[in-house]
Order: structure tokens, then C-alpha cells, then sequence
């Protein structure tokens, strides 16, 4: 069993500590919150813009709960930790993780500053140890899907994709405390259409040419972004944010035109993949996307037992999609 430590326990922490007691390969052995005393609240709370899953309130109460690393560190012995944390702290938790010879998810972003996220990925190939960001659409069943028509060719070459991600303006956690130019974890930019930008960084690679529009809103600069991605033989748009009301629901999806045939997949109708030709329209079984989470970690700690690099999600990919953010702008 691999012994993890949680750090951070809002909404992503839970998500991670419920994925981490479903895994026979990991062991949660700690949670690391500046709240000590404020696990059964947070566990009470409906946070985020979609659900977790159902958390096993009884077991994770039983964690050992630390107010720091180094205070966890002097009582249990951890082999690797899951950063949670607000992205303006992912420098200085990811790099005294790395100084402690622990393995490192780190959530996405990796983080806002290019240099930084170069030495994290130097301390960690210095320390031997196997760090990895989490973005979870790459491992998320339907997107996954898409990638292997587009791999395998079933429909013939892609054409055209358009990928969205709205949801309400964030009203949860540390969101209100630190409205500055790129919002408590990057804005939308940096924290919700990075996942597509990500994904299509890991399925398509770089662009040629990059344009795109930003609106502002009330949590940065960018909380509303339209792209188009020009590849020699596709074109993909992108948009996307969090410009609408709190209430408003998180909903996020693909259309992508082939040679041959059309697929659309949305969260709001998750359950299959619709995929179209001139003749017919037949509903492909798209997977539960939330099992990204389960499937993210699961490649972590399968790559921390047989000492293998995260091929599927490199630390330089990672740091790559960031550069990519920021040719946004």
C-alpha cells in the first residue's frame, strides 16, 4: 500500500480522499488542512460545481487531521501526497513535498509562474521522486473516447472540434478572498478552460495560430474566453467561463466533425456520446466522466509502484498547457 497525505480539504481534497479510500493500491493515512477541527463541516458542505460522489463520511473522519506537512511528517509515514490547494500555494507545498522525498499530484494548474513550475520539475527529477498535475479530462471515459477515434482514425481524419466548459461565477471556499488579474487560481482561463486547452495540448499537440477574445468579469480578466486553434489539416474552437450567476449549471462538452461522421457529447446529457451520419444517429455509451478522478490517481500510484515516469500526463506537458494559457491573452 502506497500511504498518502491529502493537503487541502475543499472540494478537490474530498474528491481526492473519497478516490483514494476506493483504491486498494493507496492508503489514506492524513489530511493536511489549516482547519483542523472543520473536517465534519467541510464534509457537510455542497461545494463545487459538480458532485464528488458519495463520501464516506465515517472513514475519512477517522484521518489523522495536521495543520502542516512537516507537523504530519514527525507522526506517520507517508510515501506520497495530493496537493489540493489554491494555486498561488502550489510552489511552496509541491517544492517541501519534493525536499521530503514524497511522490507529488499536484491539481492543475502546476502552476502560474513558468519558472516555477521548470524548478518543481527539476527538484523532483533531482529527488527521484514521481510528480504528476491532475488534469483529469485526460482521463475522463468520454474525452478519452474522442481521443481514440481521433487517434485511431474510425471516422477518418478529424475536421473540426468545438469544446466548451461553462459554469456559474464561483461563490465557494477561498474564491471571494483573493479577486486580484488572474483570480484565486487563474481565473477561468487558468482554471476552467484549461482543461481543454489541456486536452487538446495532449491529443492534438501545439497549434500553428492561436486567436481569441477575453471579457472580463468579476474574478479576473478572462472569465470569458473564445478561441479558435488552427492546425494544417483541422480547426478547433474553444470557449468557455464563469461569467454567469452562482446558480448557473457547470456544463461542459465536445462536437467534433470527421470525414465520415459527426459526434456530440454534453454533461448535460452524459450518458452517451451521440454519433451521426448522413443516415442515421446512434447513441455510443460514454462512460461516467467523474471515474477521472479514480482513473487520474489509479496511473499516479500505478507509476509510483512500478517506478515508471506519468507518460500519459508529464510534468512538461503540464507546464506546457500553461504557455499555451498564456498565448490567450
Amino acid at each position: 500500500m502506497i500511504n498518502v497525505a491529502v493537503i487541502g480539504f475543499g472540494f478537490m481534497g474530498i474528491t481526492h480522499a473519497l478516490n483514494i479510500l476506493k483504491n486498494k493500491r493507496l492508503s489514506l493515512r492524513a489530511i493536511i488542512t489549516r482547519n483542523v477541527n472543520g473536517i465534519s463541516e467541510k464534509l457537510a458542505e455542497q461545494v463545487g460545481n459538480f458532485s464528488g460522489g458519495e463520501v464516506d463520511v465515517n472513514a475519512i473522519l477517522q484521518v489523522p487531521v495536521y495543520k502542516t506537512l512537516h507537523e504530519c511528517l514527525k507522526t506517520e509515514r507517508i510515501d506520497a501526497v495530493q496537493i489540493c490547494v489554491h494555486t498561488d500555494q502550489h510552489y511552496e507545498m509541491a517544492k517541501e513535498a519534493i525536499e521530503n522525498k514524497l511522490h507529488v499530484f499536484l491539481e492543475k494548474p502546476i502552476t502560474l509562474r513558468l519558472e516555477e513550475g521548470q524548478l518543481l520539475i527539476a527538484y523532483a527529477k533531482h529527488q527521484k521522486v514521481k510528480f504528476m498535475v491532475g488534469h483529469v479530462v485526460r482521463f475522463m471515459p468520454p474525452y478519452r473516447k474522442l481521443k481514440e477515434w481521433i487517434d485511431n482514425h474510425e471516422f477518418g481524419a478529424v475536421k473540426f472540434i468545438s469544446l466548451t466548459r461553462f459554469s456559474g461565477l464561483p461563490s465557494w471556499g477561498q474564491w471571494k478572498e483573493k479577486q486580484a488579474k488572474y483570480g484565486s487560481s487563474g481565473g477561468a482561463l487558468f482554471d476552467l478552460l484549461i482543461h481543454d486547452i489541456d486536452f487538446l495540448n495532449y491529443t492534438l499537440g501545439v497549434p500553428e495560430k492561436i486567436e481569441s477574445v477575453c471579457y472580463s468579469g468579476a474574478l479576473s480578466v478572462h472569465d470569458y474566453i473564445v478561441a479558435h486553434w488552427n492546425y494544417p489539416h483541422s480547426k478547433v474552437k474553444i470557449e468557455g467561463g464563469n461569467i454567469f450567476h452562482s446558480s448557473f449549471p457547470f456544463q461542459a462538452g465536445y462536437m467534433a466533425q470527421f470525414e465520415t461522421g459527426s459526434v456530440v457529447y454534453s454533461t448535460l446529457h452524459p450518458e452517451f456520446i451521440q454519433v451521426c451520419t448522413h443516415e442515421k444517429m446512434d447513441n455510443v455509451p460514454a462512460g461516467n466522466a467523474m471515474d477521472g478522478f479514480y482513473n487520474e490517481i489509479d496511473y499516479f500510484a500505478s507509476c509510483i509502484e512500478n517506478d515508471t515516469e506519468p507518460l500519459e500526463c508529464t510534468p512538461a506537458s503540464s507546464l506546457k498547457t500553461i504557455e499555451l494559457c498564456y498565448d490567450h491573452l
